[in-house]
């Protein structure tokens, strides 16, 4: 799978075991999260170095993606044990601690080749995935191993992906939520470019 190919298509399903919140085991279907939007994201390995900054960060902007009837979920090629172990182990000691969203195991690799981004067949690229309520992919974020990503940015395309869809405007370069969009057309992208053209 191409990664490109996969924006503007359904996500592709999955059923898999994960640490939940509560730190039982469970089991995750992508596609029951159907009528909420969600964040997937794909991390290389537990008990690495720019991992938990990732995942730490996601749980402390957790709240304002709930806000937004948005999901979070993680992934790896990890078991969901050593997921458990990593969630109780103390973050100065390398933990990543309490987190508030499932941990999935991928330990056959099938989800992150079915994303497009098994690296060397071992670990799943940095990849973030933007699904709809409908099951769509709307965006998609690809890093190399040691470049973390910014969930800033990430709930940023979640209020884009929002506002396209209530509205039925687009949303120009670096649009925040609360900014001017433009309408779809020749003279919608005029006007705008006009107001705010340096």
């Amino acid at each position: 799978m191409c990664l490109t190919t996969l924006v503007t298509q359904q996500a592709p399903d999955f059923t898999a075991e994960a640490v939940m919140p509560d730190n039982s085991f469970g089991s995750i279907t992508l596609s029951s999260y159907k009528g909420k939007y969600l964040v997937l994201f794909f991390y290389p390995l537990d008990f690495t170095f720019v991992c938990p900054s990732e995942i730490i960060a996601f749980n402390r902007k957790l709240d304002e993606f709930k806000q937004r009837n948005c999901e979070v979920i993680g992934v790896s090629v990890d078991s969901k044990f050593t997921h458990l172990a990593w969630k109780n182990t103390p973050v100065e000691n390398g933990g990543i601690g309490n987190i508030q969203y499932p941990l999935v195991q991928d330990l056959n690799k099938e989800i992150a080749r079915s994303y497009g981004i098994l690296f060397g067949g071992s670990v799943a690229l940095r990849g973030l995935f933007l699904i709809d309520t409908t099951g769509k992919v709307r965006h998609c974020v690809i890093n190399d191993l040691p470049l973390g990503r910014s969930v800033d940015e990430a709930i940023r395309m979640v209020d884009a992906v929002q506002f396209a869809d209530t509205h039925g405007e687009v949303c120009p370069a670096n649009w925040k939520s609360g900014e001017e969009a433009m309408k779809p057309t020749k003279e919608g992208v005029a006007d705008y470019l006009a107001k705010h053209a340096r």
